[in-house]
């Protein structure tokens, strides 16, 4: 849409308001409204004033205004509120400068798409996530000085097998036996046709949704592949729906890694592929039907995946799931379908045009614009520099002998690490000044004093269990 053009959605949706969005430097979205009246089509140069030292990541106190800019292609009705609602995701803008903002997650993808096409390798990236989630029926947690606990309940826990219910009714799925039952066992199957019906409302286009491995609720919808900052776009509506539809309903969604002991952790395998004009870049004769240059780009995400993974599962939560031994792909490996590799080759069409390559390492506590930036500089890299990824492995890892598994290098193993691979390994990603020097050193700095030292500086509950009596 133009700005006019909006103006004239909003007219004839009857919006009184507008809702104007922007992303965190973590990754959470937010926003402000004003009426109507305030938006014209100057707005969409001129923009609107906020404080940017409120933000996390963002400006310090004495240099705290910012400017939003709203992009009139981004231009939606909210399907929740009550009032009438135009929203608008915008771009963030230094007010004297009228630069871009270096650490705004959006301006970084696009840049990142900007980076692709200056160097001829090809014109569009797209990127398919597959968001898992969980949906909670209550969840409690403190953290303070003297106390520390967590507690989550789902009417689908397999732990309230012999709860009182009045009656208790069963079907419960079992600990990783809840893909693809249907109903009774699947509770949530008219609320997950919700969230998907809201998205397609929303203009986002849905592949399919179903239940997923765990126990308690764990689910997963799938989005068609868009562009970069579409996709962006896309997954920030995504987790927003999510959430306030199942808020309708007394149920809480969290895109949290690994909120369940001893159960699947929540991924997000994402699907990746470059195209140049109407040709799929990744499609060709080399193993599994992929080109020479999909083989390179699996070669730089997986040259640089201790570094990506400091974007692409940025909490220290996610290395709760990315764990040596169990389903998380931590194995820096490539194979055709096998699911135990970091990267696959998904084999569900023979057509060119499907050709892409699936990195199952990232989750969804990621800001996806950085993760998506991220993940389309280190294939740059690749094809760039002709990584080669080496052999495929297509046995199953986890049958591997120890001496053989010892040869595949791993995922980090934690935060702490995945952000001290990003400190020494990050030259990829400044290319083109998609991520600048700031955004790194900002990056590391606040997830290690906010997150990492955090979590290190607390006694842990089930410390008590081992060793209170030492």
């Amino acid at each position: 849409m133009t700005p006019k053009e909006v103006i004239e959605f909003a007219k004839k949706n009857k919006a009184r308001v507008v809702d104007l969005r922007f992303l965190d430097f973590p990754g959470l979205w937010q926003h402000f409204t004003v009426p109507m009246s305030e938006l014209g089509e100057s707005s969409f140069e001129e923009g609107f004033g906020f404080d940017g030292s409120s933000i996390r990541g963002w400006q310090p106190i004495h240099a705290s205004d910012m400017l939003v800019v709203p992009d009139a292609a981004t231009a939606k009705m909210d399907p929740f509120f009550e009032v009438p609602t135009l929203v608008l995701i915008g771009n963030i803008v230094d007010p004297i400068t009228l630069e871009s903002y270096t650490r705004d997650p959006r301006n970084i993808a696009k840049k990142a798409e900007a980076y692709l096409k200056s160097t001829g390798i090809g014109d569009t990236s797209y990127f398919g996530p597959e968001a898992e989630f969980f949906i909670f029926d209550d969840i409690r947690f403190e953290s303070s000085n003297h106390r520390a606990f967590y507690e989550i309940d789902s009417v689908e826990g397999i732990w309230n097998s012999g709860r009182e219910e009045c009656p208790n009714l069963g079907y419960k799925p079992r600990h990783k036996q809840g893909y693809f039952p249907v109903p009774p066992m699947d509770k949530f199957q008219d609320i997950r046709t919700e969230m998907l019906l809201t998205l397609e409302q929303l203009g986002i286009d849905v592949e399919c949704q179903h239940h997923e491995v765990a126990t308690a609720g764990q689910a997963e919808i799938d989005m068609r592949f868009k562009p970069l900052v579409e996709m962006g776009d896309q997954l920030m509506w995504f987790k927003y729906v999510l959430k306030n539809v199942a808020h309708k309903y007394g149920h809480a969604v969290t895109f949290m890694p690994k909120p369940l002991f001893n159960d699947n952790g929540t991924g997000m395998h994402t699907h990746c592929s470059i195209w140049k004009g109407d040709k799929p870049l990744f499609a060709g004769d080399k193993y599994a039907g992929v080109s020479q240059e999909a083989l390179y780009a699996i070669g730089g995400i997986l040259k640089h995946c201790r570094a990506l993974c400091a974007f692409t599962n940025p909490t220290t939560n996610s290395y709760k799931r990315l764990v040596p031994g169990f389903e998380a792909p931590v194995n820096l490996a490539y194979s055709s379908r096998n699911r135990s590799a970091a990267v696959r080759i998904p084999m569900y069409s023979p057509s060119p045009k499907a050709k892409r390559i699936e990195f199952r390492t990232p989750d969804p506590s990621c800001n996806g614009y950085l993760a998506f930036s991220a993940m389309l500089m280190a294939i740059i890299d690749g094809i760039e520099n002709k990584i080669d990824p080496g052999d495929p492995l297509d046995k199953d890892i986890y049958g591997l002998p120890p001496e053989e598994l010892a040869e595949i290098p791993s995922a980090p193993g934690s935060l702490e690490e995945a952000l001290s691979a990003l400190k020494e390994d990050h030259e990829f990603m400044m290319k083109g000044d998609v991520f600048t020097q700031d955004v790194i050193d900002m990056w590391i700095e606040y997830k290690t004093d906010n997150e990492v030292n955090d979590v290190k500086l607390r006694p842990h509950p089930h410390e008590f269990f081992l060793y209170f009596d030492i």
